[in-house]
């Protein structure tokens, strides 16, 4: 009996063991199919970074000056891709393609993924045959907005960070450190100096509202101020995606004191090197503005965009809708002008692009330069002056303590 439990027990031992085995790869393979699901309906809105974007122009234009098919370019993009999720995309494309479909055709399917400047081009390349030559433009024009982009974000990160960080040190001052000194100069029982007086008047002033804010924030929880958070980010999405919003955004932005001359630079040279670029691969100049207006970004080359299709659907010219509209400036008009009695507008423009590369560059390297020495001025003013406004009645100590 002992053998025949004890058998059996062995029996019922290796049975769980081989139920637990199997189990084992059934959950990996159900695990790996969910994520791949996942994956491929992320792909259907996927939003392409634009650095991806080109260089991913940049690989497949190469690959086709090569003389490679456009399928095995396609395919030997997506064994090198290392987003899982783009990785699906280009795959989906490759076998449109191979259904027989175009080109063009199978990457309007991820409008997120290829913007609208990237199809019509593509659109173009295969109307004229120079798909290879077209797509290495797209990519030279992907590559120097990135550049240009990644140069005002890092002249912009430094002087937020900085004044970040001085406006949380003034504050520390305020509330913490000054009343110390307050409490000390308290019992001198004399007049404090003026600038002193104002700091601990100041200071007296900011206690009250921090303790509120302090007391406000122990009695609401996280999840609270992540649901008002939310809502007050929802709304003004909301508020920005109307006109009217939009509108204001854009005006603020290119009226805004420092960098909203290098916003109002950038804006018309991605203006004018795109129109360059759509005109000199042959796409229709009612296509052309249409594109233009919608990689521009800012409402108000939107509006000139549409005034100038429906001039040019008239028989006008682009010259004379630029020469009325206050957001492009009077060289801009005189050069197109010149350009469209010579016939060479899209060179033109191409021109206008440069000039605005460079002021743009010169721009960015000018506030570089200028902003840390500024900022280091404004952090010695405000910080040493509280300094001494706080030591200036310890330096007149005698007279104080005296009553004089």
């Amino acid at each position: 009996m002992a053998l025949l439990s004890s058998s059996l027990s062995g029996q019922a031992q290796s049975s769980q063991s081989g139920a637990s085995q199997k189990k084992g790869p059934n959950v990996k393979a159900a695990q790996a199919l969910a994520k791949q699901k996942a994956l491929e309906k992320k792909s259907k809105t996927y939003k392409l970074p634009l650095g991806e974007l080109a260089l991913f122009t940049q690989q497949i234009a190469s690959l086709l000056t090569a003389g490679l098919p456009l399928v095995q370019c396609l395919e030997a993009l997506q064994d090198q891709t290392e987003d899982p999720v783009f990785r699906i995309v280009i795959r989906d494309v490759r076998s449109e393609i191979s259904q027989g479909n175009s080109f063009s055709t199978s990457v309007k399917r991820f409008p997120n993924s290829f913007n609208t400047l990237f199809v019509s081009m593509v659109e173009a390349g295969e109307a004229s045959g120079g798909l290879a030559e077209i797509l290495m433009k797209v990519a030279g024009y992907f590559e120097s907005t990135v550049k240009l982009n990644k140069k005002v974000k890092s002249a912009m990160t430094y002087p937020i960070a900085v004044i970040t960080l001085s406006f949380a040190l003034v504050n520390v001052l305020l509330i913490f450190v000054i009343p110390v000194f307050a409490a000390m100069f308290k019992d001198f029982g004399a007049e404090l100096p003026a600038p002193t007086q104002f700091l601990i008047d100041l200071s007296n002033f900011l206690i009250p509202s921090f303790s509120s804010i302090v007391s406000f924030f122990t009695k609401i929880s996280i999840v609270h101020l992540g649901i008002g958070g939310y809502f007050a980010w929802t709304a003004l999405q909301k508020f920005i995606a109307t006109p009217k919003g939009r509108l204001a955004k854009d005006k603020f932005l290119v009226k805004a004191p420092i960098f909203g001359n290098l916003v109002h630079k950038i804006a018309l040279s991605r203006f004018c090197r795109t129109y360059a670029t759509l005109i000199r691969s042959g796409v229709p100049i009612l296509r052309t503005l249409e594109i233009v207006s919608s990689a521009s970004g800012m409402c108000q080359i939107e509006n000139a965009c549409e005034e100038i299709a429906k001039h040019v659907s008239q028989g006008g010219q682009v010259s004379e809708v630029l020469s009325s509209n206050e957001f492009f400036p009077p060289m801009m008009k005189h050069m197109v002008k010149a350009g469209e009695s010579t016939g060479n507008v899209d060179g033109m423009m191409n021109k206008i692009a440069d000039f605005y590369d460079v002021e743009c560059e010169a721009t960015v390297g000018a506030l570089t330069s200028l902003i840390e020495p500024m900022l280091i001025v404004f952090l010695g003013v405000v910080v040493g002056g509280i300094v001494m406004a706080m030591f200036l009645p310890i330096f007149q100590l005698g007279a104080v303590a005296g009553g004089v």
